[in-house]
């Protein structure tokens, strides 16, 4: 059942927790399973992958079944439709289009007596993506992930999933990967499809950045590698903040309550309301079609649902801050006008028609956004996620013999003695 709080210090309570909802003890036990398979795979490579895909996964595959044939991959285009293969076209050059605005471009400034400062942005090497397992899978992550790769420019990109029972993957997957310009798909899921793209084996290479989501044995994998390899998030079960005032639609935010919890039983749905007489609505919406979603959204809804009602639903702000969701919503007569206000979530959704699958769907957004308080200093993947900058820096004989008084003064503060030699030396030559 979905409940209601009125009071602000139970609110900043319940909200907490649900913050915390992935922080119990039985995470010390998943860890040190992590670390075990970590370390069997940079150990034995190849030989503990299909041990653990054996294990885990309870398939035995071959060495030589780990990579995706190509004639597996060119079969996937005689395997889908037309309408299909036109759809995923599309809609990878709608993801291409919102990145292409993400790029950043180098640049060079030339300033007095002959200074010459600038950054250059050039992309990692190789990226490795996860795409958690399914029985249906989509190919939505797959280019959502994939393209903003490929836009910053990157020349190596692999992809592994978990293999299918049947080991063979659904061959709409196979034509987006290929669409998204991976050049390379493995059958290896789970922490141990991590340690094989951190450390690389004979026959998964390493990689410079990790992007992607899966389970929670995935998300320590990525964390504990972090450091030998670059990551584009953190993230773990969904969150949707709604704020919402006597404008909203009690349907709409019923309808998108719902559909958050439906997709993860751990998935955060929370409504923040100034109007009690949506919060009646909504509750009352929610609880009578609930038991028709499954038990799954159901638990989500019990132990992560929420209603809250305040007197100023610009108050409330303070509340979405304090949690730093993936996701707020603004159900608002005028949501710009609050917008400023929402300073840590990692993507705002603006009006009632703007439910949460279409940042994903429609404009391209990634969707593996930063949870659990994380918000509050860092994004979602995009472009920059595969980038690099350089500074560039030049002196001519002529700057440097300016600055070099003061810079010799700050340099014998900070006790650079050599650094002190390093400068002086250049400064007397070139007088």
């Amino acid at each position: 059942m979905l409940r209601t709080i009125t009071q602000q210090a139970e609110a900043i309570a319940e909200l907490r927790r649900i913050c915390d909802r992935t922080q119990d003890d039985s995470l010390l036990h998943k860890e040190s399973t992590v670390r075990e398979v970590l370390a069997s795979v940079q150990r034995q490579g190849d030989l503990a992958l299909l041990q653990y895909t054996a294990e885990f996964d309870h398939l035995t595959l071959s060495l030589d079944q780990l990579k995706v044939s190509g004639a597996e991959l060119d079969a996937a285009y005689q395997q889908i439709s037309q309408e299909q293969l036109d759809a995923i076209r599309s809609y990878a050059q709608q993801i291409k289009a919102f990145h292409l605005k993400q790029r950043r471009q180098s640049q060079v400034h030339f300033g007095d007596h002959q200074v010459v400062v600038g950054q250059r942005y050039t992309p990692v090497d190789r990226v490795g993506l996860y795409i958690r397992g399914a029985q249906n899978i989509s190919p939505s992550p797959i280019l959502l992930n994939a393209i903003p790769a490929v836009v910053a420019g990157v020349p190596n990109i692999v992809m592994l999933t978990p293999p299918r029972p049947e080991q063979q993957m659904h061959p709409a997957v196979l034509v987006a990967a290929q669409e998204a310009g991976i050049e390379a798909i493995y059958r290896v899921g789970g922490a141990q499809g991590i340690a094989a793209l951190a450390y690389g084996t004979a026959t998964i290479p390493a990689v410079d950045v990790i992007a992607g989501s899966g389970n929670i044995y995935v998300t320590l994998a990525k964390k504990l590698v972090y450091g030998s390899v670059g990551l584009d998030a953190l993230t773990g079960p969904p969150e949707l903040v709604i704020l919402a005032d006597h404008t909203a639609n009690p349907s709409y935010i019923a309808a998108d309550l719902l559909a958050q919890a439906e997709s993860d039983p751990l998935a955060a749905a929370i409504l923040i309301t100034s109007d009690t007489t949506l919060a009646t609505k909504v509750v009352l919406e929610v609880n009578q079609t609930l038991s028709s979603y499954g038990i799954l959204t159901e638990k989500a809804i019990a132990h992560y649902g929420l209603v809250i009602t305040v007197d100023d639903i610009q108050n409330a702000t303070s509340l979405v801050n304090g949690m730093a969701p993936a996701q707020v919503s603004l159900a608002l007569h005028d949501p710009w006008r609050l917008v400023e206000h929402i300073r840590h979530a990692g993507s705002i959704l603006m009006g009632s028609h703007t439910p949460p699958s279409t940042g994903q769907l429609l404009v391209g957004a990634n969707p593996n956004l930063p949870t659990a308080g994380t918000a509050r200093y860092s994004s979602g993947p995009g472009v920059d996620t595969f980038m690099k900058q350089t500074h560039l820096i030049q002196y001519s004989a002529n700057a440097l013999s300016h600055s070099a008084q003061h810079l010799d003064t700050l340099v014998q503060l900070e006790g650079g003695t050599a650094q002190s030699l390093s400068l002086r030396i250049r400064s007397e030559q070139s007088e």
